[in-house]
């Protein structure tokens, strides 16, 4: 590309689509409707073609395939007639993407239905990709532009995100349904059809993009006067103190993230967000407009945020649309939200050029307030930032809690009250026999106390002779071991005055 490129082909060359090799003068850029409605026809001819091959199970091999065919305009005996330029469709991994979608219970007419009926929703992209992004009408799907970089790291992550999803199909990870690459009009164009996080029906009335770094992470003038801006780190920390979630929530959710960030981290893979939807249920009732009416129930599993984090539950049926739309209940303060979430921007390789981007950042900033970081220390350190400043633990009621505790410490007093009344008579009629020995062994002049019946005055002791003192110790020794052996229980339950008591005896 020469620097006589014009301004309009350049920011198409830096959202992922670029003029090809083959562009000249003749060529017209497409408009954007042109462009909309070539990804429709080309997914569809993609998916309606690989209808006709046979189910088998996916081999190594098929993930680095990649299926070529040309569309003209007026057609071929292959390919329908069409109002759009002449265009090329690559597509990638046809049958390992067919596999992912029928895992996620997404059927062929389902999927074509949600695509190709209506037109594209283009949406704004508050991110630094610069990716163009479209939404089908229903909510379905987001089709994401991505560069050539990006596609083909995403074409060898295949395997090993093949491999994990047969493991955990419930993740907050990006689902990835489709890889397609269309060229017409000098341009090319990647696409990914992903799932869509944030649903256009609910009301967002915050958004975040989350990294868990602070370095530049606050939402530009630009976007903060957008009517649905998307904020970030340092904007999270000043507007929200945490949402609170229920202990069994919690851990879900944050056994759901340390597992997707281990993944990403087995990767290689940085510099990813956590994008967040904040619905406040006391505000406004839920607007329906903006989903579609011929909609009914959901049809795609484990793609709701309350789905991708209930790990225990296996193979439910499609969830029926109610009012939520899959939201995790939240609170925050005196309100009550529903929170909609998932990883985003996982196509971004610790390369060399990352390196060197985290050595020059480091050198200016603190390095390890930067985004862009090593993936073991950026996958702790965005696990450390959502664990304990986005979600918090509801922990449950003092009263509650004490009044559990006093109730289990009155059962245990009880009991061990009983347990010390039964040894406490065995002992007592253990006195009685002691006694009746050791006044055979006496002269009757002593005296014995009425308050210790057991316990021998030291004066007495001296008074009597030797060999009685100590027949009477040996007794006296024979007979307190005795107890111990015969009533172990006792030993163990034995107050210190009891203990005293044995030593005299």
């Amino acid at each position: 590309m020469t620097q006589r490129m014009s301004t309009s082909t350049g920011k198409r060359s830096e959202r992922g689509i670029k003029p090809s090799k083959a562009q000249n003068k003749d060529h017209k850029k497409p408009t954007a409707g042109a462009l909309k409605g070539a990804i429709q026809l080309g997914i569809g001819y993609a998916v309606g073609n690989l209808s006709s091959k046979p189910d088998r199970d996916v081999l190594m091999q098929d993930f680095s395939v990649v299926e070529t065919v040309f569309l003209p305009s007026d057609g071929s005996n292959l390919t329908p007639a069409h109002h759009f330029p002449d265009f090329r469709l690559k597509t990638y991994a046809p049958l390992a993407f067919r596999y992912f979608r029928e895992l996620f219970g997404i059927k062929p007419d389902d999927y074509l239905y949600s695509i190709c009926k209506e037109p594209l929703i283009e949406l704004t992209n508050p991110g630094a990709s610069s990716s163009w992004f479209y939404l089908t009408s229903d909510d379905e799907f987001i089709i994401k532009t991505v560069q050539h970089k990006e596609a083909e790291f995403l074409q060898k992550l295949l395997p090993g995100y093949y491999m994990n999803l047969n493991q955990n199909p419930r993740t907050l990870l990006p689902k990835f349904y489709g890889l397609y690459c269309i060229q017409f009009g000098g341009t090319t164009v990647r696409v990914v059809v992903m799932n869509n996080v944030l649903p256009r029906a609910m009301k967002m009335h915050y958004k975040y993009d989350l990294k868990g770094s602070s370095y530049k992470r606050r939402a530009s003038r630009k976007e903060r006067v957008k009517s649905s801006p998307t904020f970030k780190d340092l904007d999270f920390q000043e507007m929200h103190e945490g949402l609170h979630f229920d202990a069994d929530t919690y851990n879900a959710m944050m056994k759901t993230l340390q597992r997707d960030c281990r993944v990403l981290e087995s990767f290689k893979i940085m510099d990813y967000s956590l994008l967040l939807g904040i619905h406040v249920l006391d505000r406004k009732p839920l607007s329906r407009g903006g989903r579609c009416d011929s909609r009914k129930g959901q049809k795609v599993l484990y793609s709701t945020a309350l789905e991708s984090i209930q790990g225990d539950v296996r193979d439910p049926g499609p969830v029926a649309d109610d009012d939520t739309l899959g939201g995790i209940p939240a609170r925050h303060k005196d309100e009550s939200l529903l929170i909609f979430l998932g990883i985003i921007d996982i196509l971004q390789s610790y390369r060399f050029i990352k390196k060197v981007e985290h050595s020059w950042k480091a050198l200016v900033h603190d390095g390890d307030t930067v985004s862009v970081h090593r993936p073991s220390f950026y996958a702790d350190r965005f696990l450390r930032f959502m664990g304990t400043t986005v979600f918090k633990r509801i922990h449950p009621l003092r009263g509650a809690s004490s009044k559990k505790k006093k109730n289990s410490l009155h059962a245990a007093k009880s009991a061990s009250q009983e347990v010390l009344s039964t040894s406490r008579e065995e002992k007592e009629q253990k006195k009685k026999e002691k006694k009746a020995q050791s006044m055979e062994h006496l002269d009757g002049n002593l005296f014995i106390s009425s308050k210790q019946p057991d316990l021998l005055p030291a004066s007495v002791v001296t008074l009597t002779s030797n060999s009685v003192g100590a027949e009477s110790s040996e007794d006296r020794r024979d007979s307190s071991s005795t107890v111990a052996l015969d009533d172990p229980l006792l030993a163990m339950s034995r107050s210190p005055s009891d203990h005293e008591l044995d030593v005299y005896l």
